[in-house]
């Protein structure tokens, strides 16, 4: 089994900065340098003032500490870390398509392929490459492919190792993973490879959890985690809508079914939709593999999932403005949250933009406070949409530092991300402070609601009937 000494992560982002630290920290004698061609992002991991780092995780600034400088390194210069590297970890965006054939669904491969052959172009000896982004089933084939077209004999082994990481617990999720599925070639070269990059995890991993499979099982893997995940998340949020209607409580019924041994307790919260960079990129995956295949209702099941994710947001905001009088022109309406989860400063498809998109069209003025989103990330959220002019956007959205700012004269306050410290705070004071009637529109449960009701707030939660 070939020793691995040092390794390259090509993408600083969510999936490699993090990955890579734990990485080193477990295995103090391999070099890693994880490079990337944003100045300012490998600016950032560097800096020493670990809550300047690019990614916010809780416990994510402790092991960068303890790694970086010792055998942990982030860099701009590609070339050289993939010239040194063993095995070279490529963690760049997949993101879905905004063009062509497959747009709005299938994945774009072109950093992929850029990296594939920057890998080609630099590499002078045998490297395993490792596949971390998100990819279609058979993707490691085509990097193959560009690989060994290189003609100066370089021999690559390509790995599949998906990351099952949660946003907000990434670091716990990396310490105690559930498995670490690897998926290789079934050759001897191939087998090796696997096993090579197994040791690695096996430094704190116990080998019963680490998964061994074929390329095509390993990729497939990843998509359909996400797909099963996402799925149970619209299932309830589609029988929250019932029991709105029927005078059912969502959290009664996910309660019961929950107990079932068979279901589970686990994504069975009611909410105003799930987001984040995976769910809703892998799905629309999912249903572009099976359409190409000719798999049409497997596709249409699955879109699905993604058809009751929009309609849980749409719906959220539309209650919002029937609450209010039919008309939120000119009403400050309060967010607290902007992030599509606590405990992370990540925004991609978070609930929040298109709630706030939704507002802003009815001439709605919104008013944020997320400790961890800054305004730019937020404008930038909205603008991407690219439903109005940039300056609407700035016009409608005010983003605030404080939050009892944020809620001050508001004529409803729209609870989108489940930060803890909004359970804390003195409603009291900001009820005391507030438009009345005074309106809780609780998209995440996060809410004692008997309290805010004692206290005079109309509480509207998402899946209760009156």
């Amino acid at each position: 089994m070939k020793e691995i000494k040092k390794i390259c992560c090509v993408g600083a982002g969510y999936v490699g900065g993090p990955t890579m630290a734990v990485i080193a920290q477990k295995n103090p004698h391999i070099q890693i340098t994880v490079v990337d061609l944003n100045k300012e992002r490998i600016k950032a991991w560097n800096d020493e003032d670990l809550s300047k780092l690019p990614i916010y995780e809780p416990g994510l600034d402790k092991v960068v500490l303890e790694a970086r400088g010792r055998n942990l390194f982030f860099d701009t210069d590609v070339d050289k870390a993939i010239d040194q590297a063993d095995m070279i970890f490529i963690s760049v965006n997949t993101p879905t398509k905004t063009y062509g054939k497959g747009k709005g669904m299938a994945a774009d491969l072109k950093y992929i392929e850029l990296c594939a052959r920057q890998i080609a172009r630099v590499a002078k000896t045998d490297k395993i490459v490792v596949e971390k982004s998100t990819l279609p089933v058979r993707t490691a084939q085509a990097i193959k492919r560009i690989l060994d077209q290189t003609g100066n004999g370089v021999e690559f082994q390509i790995l599949s190792n998906p990351e099952f990481l949660a946003e907000g617990t990434a670091v716990t999720d990396l310490l105690n993973p559930d498995r670490v599925l690897i998926g290789g070639s079934q050759s001897e070269k191939g087998k090796e490879a696997i096993e090579a990059l197994a040791s690695i995890y096996g430094s704190w991993v116990p080998q019963e959890r680490i998964l061994r499979t074929n390329l095509w099982s390993s990729e497939l893997s990843k998509l359909t985690a996400n797909a099963f995940l996402a799925q149970r998340v619209s299932s309830i949020n589609a029988i929250s809508e019932l029991c709105e209607v029927s005078g059912a409580d969502v959290n009664e019924v996910a309660r019961a079914i929950g107990t079932d041994s068979r279901i589970g307790n686990k994504f069975l919260k009611a909410s105003v939709g799930f987001g984040g960079s995976c769910f809703q990129k892998d799905i629309l995956n999912l249903v572009y593999i099976a359409k190409s295949y000719g798999l049409n209702e497997v596709a249409d099941y699955w879109e699905q999932v993604i058809i009751m994710n929009d309609h849980q947001k749409r719906r959220f905001a539309e209650n919002i403005v029937t609450t209010l009088f039919n008309t939120v022109n000119g009403k400050k309406i309060a967010f607290l949250g902007w992030a599509f989860k606590k405990d992370t400063n990540d925004t991609r498809e978070s609930a929040a933009i298109y709630v706030a998109n939704d507002l802003i069209e009815e001439e709605a003025l919104i008013h944020v406070y997320d400790p961890k989103v800054t305004e730019l990330q937020m404008l930038s959220d909205l603008d991407y949409l690219a439903t109005r002019e940039e300056e609407a956007n700035k016009k409608h959205l005010t983003v605030h530092t404080d939050a009892y700012k944020a809620l001050e004269e508001a004529h409803g306050i729209a609870v989108l991300t489940e930060w803890d410290e909004f359970k804390s705070y003195d409603w009291k004071r900001i009820y005391d402070n507030m438009q009345k009637p005074a309106f809780v529109f609780d998209g995440r449960n996060v809410l004692d609601h008997k309290v805010l009701e004692s206290i005079g707030f109309e509480v509207y939660t998402i899946g209760k009937g009156k």
